[in-house]
Formats: C-alpha cells, structure tokens, sequence
C-alpha cells in the first residue's frame, strides 16, 4: 500500500477511535394517549382512515399489536400515570381516579391539591397538582437530563389527563374548562398565569366554531362496522328524544354550556388546536433539547361511555379523530421537521361491551348492584359481630375495614376479614374476592391475580379486593345504557401502542408488550434516565 495511503488510513482510524459517541436524539417526542381506546378500533375503522392519521404508524413506523395494561386499575388517572413513568399503581400510587383516604376518611381525586390556585379561571377548576403521583415522569427525567431546558407540556380536556402526562417538573399542564367559561387553564403549581399564546387562544374564541350540527363526516349508510344508530343500548342526550344523528351543539350549549363539546369529536379536534398553539407558542422541537408534548384526547372516553363500543357515535369520533392525527403531524412536519421528533400513541384504558348487547347476543354479561351490595355487605357484617361501624368504605371494588373499631371491641379481623371474603365471593356477579395481606402472598401464575397485585398500594389500597365476572359492570345511575371499564380483562388490558419517527424501526410484533414498557422505550430513545419507579423494559424490537 502507498505511504499516503496508509497514513490517510491511520488518520481516520485515530479520528474515529477519538471521535465522542453523538448519538441522534428526537428534538420533539410527542406522546398521545387516545382515552379508551380499544386495540381493534384500528382494523374495525381502518376502511375510513386516511393516510397521514392512524395509517402513518404503520407506513413508517413500529406498531405492537398485543400491548396489555398488566395492572386491574384501568381507568384513567392510573393509566395516564403508568403510561408516562412506567410504572403500577403499586409503585406510583395512583391507584384510581379517586379513592378513599384512610388517614382522613375522606375521598381523594387523584390531581386535587386545595393548596395551589386555578390559573385562567375564577372557578377551583385549577386547584390541581401531581403531588399525589409518588414518582417522577419520563418528561421530568428529561427536565432534569437538560437542566430543565428541555420543554414538557401536557394539553387535555382532562385535569387528570394532562397533569399525570407530564407529573411535577413541567412547564406547562392545561386542561379544559367548560361550562359558561370555554378556556384552557393550568394551576399555580405550574405557572402564576397563563402564557400569551394559551390567553391569547382562549380570547380568540376558537371554540365557538365548534357549536354547530354534528353529523357523519361520510354518509351514515357507510358505517357498516357499527350497529343501528338508534339502540336501547345508547344514553339519551339531553334535549333529545333518540341517541341519533344529526345533534344540534348549539341549541343544546344553551343548557350544557361548553360542557356540551365532551361527548362530541369536535372535543378533539379543540385539543388539536389547542396542542398546535403550543407547539407553536413554545417553540417547541426547535433547539438542541429533546421536548416533550403530551397531547390527551378524553373526547372517545365520553363518546364511548355514553354510547358504547358498537355506536355509530363512535366510530365518526374515530373518523374525524384519524383526521385531527393527520393535521396534528403535518404541523409537526413543518416545525421540527420529518423525522426530527418521535411519536407514540396509546390508551390509557380499553372499554367493554354494553353488557345489556352482550346479553341480547347470548353472551355472559350482567350488571352488579353495588349500591344493594354494600348495604347487604354491612348489614350482614353488622349481624354477624355484633357492630355496625365494621365496614368503612366500599369503592373501586375494595373494601376498607374500621380497625380502630376492631381493635377497641377486641375482635378478630383475620375472622372478619375471612367472612367477608366469602360473603363478597358468593354474591352475584362477583367472580372472586381476596383479603390483601393474603392476595399479596399468592404466586399462582394467574394474570388476573398478577393484575391486582401490581394495582396494590399498602397505604391506599383496602383490605378485601374483589373483581366482578367478565363481562359485568356496576349500572350505576344510568341502568343499562352506555358502558365502562376499570375491570382486569383483555377488553378493558387490550389497547395500541404505535410509534414512529426518530429512533424508531418499521415493523410490528405480536409479542406481548405492556403499558409500563413505554417510557423506558422513550427514555431509550431520547437517551435519559428511566423515571424513578420503572419497572417496565424497553421494547428492543422499537429501537434502532
């Protein structure tokens, strides 16, 4: 070999060996949580999707098709939690959207701080904070990795949605306030007031557009996925005699208010603009520090529970929300640049059947009278030992026991507690009941008892974990119209997770993958520090 050549050779071998490891890093990572999504809406509606919405995870990117909360508490506040620490309620502490307090006897919303004011509003709709979520995000994780340069906002029409997206370090939470008002607001924890761009969106009335006739984006007749548009199966708008099409937004605001939108698709597509005047208001994705933007779509959840899963309601919410995706990543397109940002989309929950559907099509389901259970459980309890004041609470299928009470008549609560385990068993529509101590001792390699145990949390869980039969749910107020979820079976477990972008292969698997798995892939990814309570992995098959 020539002597120049093989100097030039030794030259870049030396630079190389020399050369720091600069790996690439999304400037943006933008995380959307589509509130009760089911994982089949994707092959149900596809016929109706464009190409630059749901369509455009699988043209460039990575889509896991057996993604699995592996906890029971689906649900909410729980979900958004574990979505961005990557953890159970087990370890973050959100272990509902609301729960009792045992210190206070009280019942605590999983956001609700009385201690910090509302921001953008006169009304306590922005006395929030994340003090109750024990842990740090993948967003807070960022903040720290960047000396808090990089940026993290959550948008949502949920308090809970959008402050359990980003936690305590964020610049940034805004959820909606509805009623007479119409306006995003944050709360003191984060800011002391709005910034111009989210003042200046709330004055520009924007939403005022959105008081109009909703009706099916493509011809009612070509919603051949979902059933009849009028069901016994739907609940009754207010200000109507049938769940059927078209709506009239704006006559019915003159009772609702804003409220009106919730149950509606043009709920999301307000997010939607409300997301791209922060993107544009922040400025974010332009410099050299990862952000982080996450954007909570709550309007399917509203439309699912007051419709169901098989409502034509639901599946224009899809169609137009496939539509909101599409101009929500041109903007980013334009801003950051195509492939400069990464994206993940998931739910932060599943649903169910409408039971009373299931049951009409000779599939097991029913309806579980938690008002008449309670108050057999306590009267039962009562006759059995002697004391009416055994049982403190019954909520989010736990029941919490008075222990003081126990200890100060001396009675045996592991005989108590056995007693009421087998009451709650044998009671109709409940498939198994568990005394924690014991449920937290069991390794039966039973995914349902895994489930609650990853849901269990020794300073706020109860004592006594029940779990209804598949297919059952509390009827609540609205007797058997509409439907739920927050139940430990694959139709409430079952949800997307799809990426691209940055950092991320093309490709799918059917391998099982869970809901605290994703911000370890996004930590991987943006190349930071997991959240403090991971216990989730990174999914290899993502990451480039």
């Amino acid at each position: 070999m020539h002597l120049k050549n093989i100097a030039l050779l030794v030259l870049i071998l030396l630079v190389g060996c020399n050369s720091p490891i600069q790996p690439s890093k999304p400037k943006l990572v933008v995380g959307i949580v589509v509130d009760q999504m089911r994982m089949d809406y994707l092959t149900r509606f596809e016929n109706h999707f464009g190409n630059e919405g749901f369509k455009r995870f699988y043209s460039e990117g990575f889509v896991a098709k057996n993604h699995h909360f592996d906890f029971a508490q689906t649900k909410t506040g729980p979900g958004h939690a574990s979505i961005s620490t990557g953890t159970p309620p087990a370890i973050h502490g959100i272990i509902a959207n609301d729960w009792f307090d045992k210190t206070s006897g009280e019942e605590q919303y999983c956001v609700n701080d009385a201690s910090y004011q509302s921001v953008g509003t006169s009304t306590n709709a922005g006395k929030k904070a994340p003090t109750q979520l024990l842990v740090s995000t993948f967003s807070d994780e960022n903040r720290l990795a960047t000396q808090s340069r990089g940026k993290a906002i959550g948008v949502s029409i949920k308090d809970r949605g959008a402050i359990l997206s980003v936690g305590h370090t964020a610049n940034g939470a805004y959820w909606f306030s509805g009623n007479d008002e119409g306006n995003f607001v944050s709360s003191t924890f984060y800011m002391d007031a709005l910034p111009k761009w989210a003042a200046d969106f709330n004055t520009s009335r924007v939403i005022d557009k959105y008081l109009t006739k909703w009706d099916t984006f493509y011809p009612i007749k070509t919603y051949v996925e979902t059933g009849l548009d009028n069901t016994p199966y739907e609940r009754i708008p207010q200000g109507k005699e049938t769940p059927t099409f078209p709506y009239d937004l704006a006559a019915a605001a003159k009772q609702l208010g804003y409220d009106v939108l919730k149950p509606t698709p043009f709920g999301n597509s307000l997010i939607t603009d409300f997301a791209l005047a922060a993107l544009e208001g922040e400025n974010l994705g332009i410099d050299a520090d990862s952000d982080v933007l996450m954007v909570s779509y709550s309007s399917t959840d509203y439309v699912g529970h007051a419709f169901g899963v098989n409502a034509k309601e639901l599946q224009d919410t899809y169609v137009r929300l496939d539509m909101d995706l599409a101009r929500l990543f041109a903007a980013l397109d334009k801003q950051v640049g195509k492939g400069n940002y990464t994206v993940f989309l998931t739910s932060d929950h599943g649903v169910a059947h409408v039971p009373q559907y299931l049951t009409d099509n000779k599939i097991p389901a029913g309806y579980f009278k938690k008002k008449d259970f309670k108050m057999e459980l306590k009267n039962r309890t009562a006759d059995y030992f002697g004391s009416d004041e055994l049982i403190r609470n019954v909520s989010n299928n736990e029941i919490y026991l008075n222990h003081e009470k126990i200890v100060t008549e001396r009675l045996d609560a592991t005989q108590i507690k056995a007693f009421i385990t087998s009451f709650t068993t044998s009671y109709t529509g409940i498939a198994a009941a568990y005394d924690t101590n014991e449920l937290m001792k069991m390794n039966e390699n039973n995914a349902v008892i895994e489930r609650l145990q990853r849901g269990f949390h020794p300073k706020r869980s109860g004592d006594i974990a029940f779990i209804l039969e598949p297919g059952f749910m509390d009827n609540g107020k609205y007797g058997k119209k509409g439907t739920t979820h927050g139940s430990a079976y694959i139709y409430d477990t079952h949800i997307p997770l799809m990426l691209y972008g940055e950092g991320v292969k093309k490709g799918v698997t059917f391998e099982r993958t869970n809901i605290t798995d994703i911000a370890p892939t996004i930590c991987a990814v943006m190349g930071i520090s997991n959240p403090t309570g991971t216990i989730g992995n990174p999914i290899k098959e993502v990451l480039k």
